[in-house]
């Protein structure tokens, strides 16, 4: 049972990067980015490819990452600059992503066994110890880039895109960066997963956006997301909360491996409906208490008798 759970905290860190990547364009930018499903097998391909060709693991990770701020590049060049719809946008680039991943690889899968890859040989303790910082280190930059001029500019050309190119900011190119860094970061999460699990394969992302909305939703709802900075830990600790439930979830005898993609649905589902419930009930409860108080206004002498 530990081991199972602490496996779960592994696979939560290693996707947390996906889920910060996806927490920029769904949140962030309000832009519906279907790229990170391609991006992320591409950030795997890449590093697979250059790891098995004796590269340093180190530099597959910055050309993966290079791979996916390509990627994402283009899926914002397709929505501001070909003025084709942001949805169909993420799903055009995603398709030809594949045949492009496959091109890369060469075949449909990779093998890294046997290479160096960044992961040292050290216990699962220490490993999980090591994510933490890495992720942390991200984190840290990602937030000190939201709060620079620029970082500023994307925030608000996902909060009011009419109000900020009044000011003179030019929002295709806030949301072309957007989209790019976070197809990045996506794509390196798609770089350390394929050398976690040594091998590469083209249908390694498929799913990934859904996953990436139920860590960010999940965090949201459980640690709350009132500033940048509590947003992004609550992304990084709704990735590992998902991880666990998963792996609980797989516990149950009925439930096999083949229904991961159901449960990811009915944990998004609960995400999504619990808040809402929170909500009317808080509603209620006010409007009860509002009708007590007029009530008790209107007649300050129990009832007027």
């Amino acid at each position: 049972m530990i081991g199972s759970l602490m496996g779960a905290v592994e696979l939560g860190l290693l996707y947390a990067l996906m889920a910060l990547g996806v927490y920029i364009t769904f949140r962030i930018l309000n832009f519906p980015d279907l790229t990170v499903d391609g991006s992320f097998a591409t950030g795997g391909a890449i590093a697979a490819v250059m790891i098995a060709a004796d590269y340093s693991p180190w530099l597959a990770m910055v050309a993966a990452f290079a791979g996916g701020l390509a990627a994402g590049a283009v899926t914002g060049l397709l929505h501001t600059k070909g003025k084709i719809n942001g949805l169909l946008s993420g799903i055009l680039m995603m398709i030809a992503l594949h045949s492009i991943n496959m091109r890369i690889m060469g075949r449909p899968n990779i093998s890294v066994h046997g290479s160096e890859t960044v992961f040292p040989d050290v216990s699962r303790l220490s490993l999980i110890i090591i994510l933490v910082l890495f992720i942390l280190l991200i984190k840290f930059l990602i937030d000190a880039f939201l709060h620079t001029d620029m970082g500023l500019a994307v925030r608000a050309t996902g909060d009011n895109a009419r109000m900020i190119r009044s000011f003179g900011a030019n929002t295709d190119n806030t949301t072309i960066l957007g989209v790019s860094l976070s197809n990045g970061l996506v794509a390196v999460s798609g770089a350390l997963i394929a050398q976690q699990s040594g091998f590469a394969d083209i249908s390694m992302g498929i799913g990934m956006i859904v996953i990436g909305l139920a860590s960010v939703i999940i965090g949201e709802a459980i640690f709350g997301a009132k500033t940048v900075i509590r947003a992004t830990i609550a992304v990084v600790l709704g990735s590992i909360v998902y991880r666990i439930v998963v792996a609980l979830a797989l516990r149950v005898e009925w439930l096999e491996s083949s229904d991961l993609k159901l449960i990811t649905a009915v944990i998004v589902i609960i995400a999504l409906v619990l808040p809402s419930i929170q909500r009317s009930l808080r509603q209620k409860s006010y409007a009860r208490k509002r009708a007590a108080d007029l009530l008790t206004a209107q007649n300050p002498n129990g009832g007027g008798r």
